[in-house]
């Protein structure tokens, strides 16, 4: 690891990441490829030694109250938290001044900041977002393996229903002849709707690949999966998007099993709802008064 003192730490669209690079291993990651510029080798954590400081001076100025997001580029639930615990007190300060907070990961670490989850959630909203891929527990140990497995992550999703507080699921990536399978799509989907969770994220059935990541994934199915780089190469040569040959059939089961069990699965919806914020002590203050009137 190693630490660099940064300019900013809030995008446009209020999201941050509190470290860059990371150590789960997941074979197809995009945040390895060369677009994204980074300089250090992948697994050497940058840590943004100046974040909490400047997270804090970047609420204090916001005049309109928001949800804040983590968790798009690098998992905020890596083990170097436990040492660190910037995404602690980063929650600390959104409950403190009354943001909203949406976190994506596929870490059960998160279960310690459950009581700041649930405060934050009582003021305003939080949403914990959680990927999940693969519902076979040994190849989920394959594709993703320095982190928790999909049963886990299912735990925690149980979790947060019992606390009341909402959670969404990305279903991404499908690898082609992988995990794009019937029974891999239907297993994930009645975890989610055991959860209760609001809604799935998904982009299709299928994967992206680009400079940087294509290298790394490759490596990993030579060693993992011997011959299946080359059915790879034969089918897809080397384009950015590698849909399943499966992928109409998976997507229409998809659509009708989110749909039996009430959750969302258009993404621009799941996307309104993950980014609306809501003052829940204001709309309480606000409903008193429309039932007793004004004078």
């Amino acid at each position: 690891m190693h630490e660099v003192n940064v300019k900013g730490i809030l995008s446009a669209q209020n999201g941050m990441n509190l470290y860059r690079g990371c150590s789960h291993g997941c074979i197809y990651c995009d945040s390895r490829s060369k677009c994204y510029q980074m300089k250090h080798e992948f697994e050497d954590i940058e840590i943004k030694a100046n974040a909490i400081e400047l997270l804090e001076q970047a609420l204090r100025r916001k005049r309109t109250k928001c949800m804040i997001g983590t968790g798009s580029m690098t998992d905020p639930y890596l083990p170097i938290e436990n040492k660190i615990g910037n995404v602690r007190k980063a929650l600390e300060l959104i409950e403190r001044y009354g943001f909203g907070v949406t976190l994506q990961t596929k870490s059960d670490r998160i279960l310690r900041d459950v009581d700041l989850l649930k405060a934050i959630h009582k003021k305003t909203k939080c949403v914990v977002q959680m990927t999940l891929t693969t519902y076979d527990e040994d190849l989920c140990a394959k594709l993703e393996p320095n982190v928790c497995t999909t049963r886990k992550r299912f735990d925690v999703l149980k979790r947060m229903q019992e606390e009341g507080i909402p959670t969404v699921v990305w279903l991404s990536p499908i690898l082609p002849f992988i995990n794009d399978t019937e029974e891999n799509i239907k297993g994930i989907l009645d975890y989610c709707g055991q959860a209760g969770v609001s809604g799935v994220i998904c982009f299709g059935m299928g994967m992206t690949l680009r400079e940087g990541s294509r290298e790394y994934f490759y490596r990993q199915l030579d060693r993992l999966f011997p011959g299946l780089k080359e059915r790879y190469i034969q089918t897809y040569g080397m384009q950015y998007e590698l849909e399943s040959p499966n992928s109409r059939r998976l997507m229409a089961m998809f659509v009708r099993m989110c749909k039996d069990r009430g959750m969302m699965y258009r993404n621009e919806q799941i996307f309104q709802y993950l980014h609306t914020f809501e003052e829940k002590c204001r709309n309480i203050q606000l409903s008193l008064f429309d039932d007793f009137g004004t004078v």
